[in-house]
């Protein structure tokens, strides 16, 4: 459980991650955005790399509800796909600046532990979707003439393209609408005729 300064001292990491890039992302630009000293951050998070750490695993652990919340339901597999759609959109929603943080991973490669655990939330997504996809081509639901993997990568990378676009327009458009937009476009293309 996260302290009040820990839950704050995040907030204010991803603002600054949003604002300034993961570059920007000093413990002096930090300090100076709460108005504390640097080492009162030290005494709540050991490094950089633990603040970014932290915001990594918060957002795991919020998929990996999603994923068990689809799991453990009985939709059908366009439900389960909007589900993960809308969900995720919410919380970008709520969070704009998060998706600063999301889609770094370019920007952590040297950094091996952050790389390590964007790829650990990119496969649990992946594992989700393809676990979706190939139930419902089983089920004769979508489309089986592909191989699933390849719908998988269809959606995410659809899915994160428009959420950079929504980030890289400082938010101007209506994220939830566009996504709806682009699920109904999706299931078209999925849909066995």
């Amino acid at each position: 459980m996260l302290t009040d300064r820990q839950n704050e001292i995040l907030v204010s990491s991803i603002k600054i991650i949003a604002e300034k890039g993961v570059q920007g992302f000093t413990i002096k630009n930090l300090s100076n955005e709460i108005g504390i000293s640097q080492p009162a951050i030290y005494r709540h998070f050991e490094s950089k790399t633990e603040i970014l750490l932290t915001i990594l695993n918060q957002f795991k652990t919020f998929t990996s509800i999603v994923s068990e919340r689809i799991a453990s339901s009985n939709m059908n597999s366009y439900e389960k796909i909007h589900i993960i759609y809308s969900e995720l959109m919410k919380k970008f929603i709520e969070t704009p600046s998060l998706v600063s943080v999301i889609f770094a991973e370019e920007i952590f490669k040297s950094e091996k532990i952050l790389n390590e655990k964007v790829g650990e939330i990119m496969m649990l997504n992946e594992k989700m979707l393809y676990s979706i996809v190939s139930e419902a081509q089983q089920k004769n639901e979508i489309c089986g003439d592909f191989d699933a993997k390849y719908f998988v990568l269809f959606i995410m990378g659809g899915f994160r393209l428009l959420v950079k676009r929504w980030e890289m327009s400082k938010y101007k458009f209506d994220l939830l609408s566009e996504g709806e937009d682009l699920f109904k476009v999706v299931e078209q293309l999925i849909r066995i005729k």
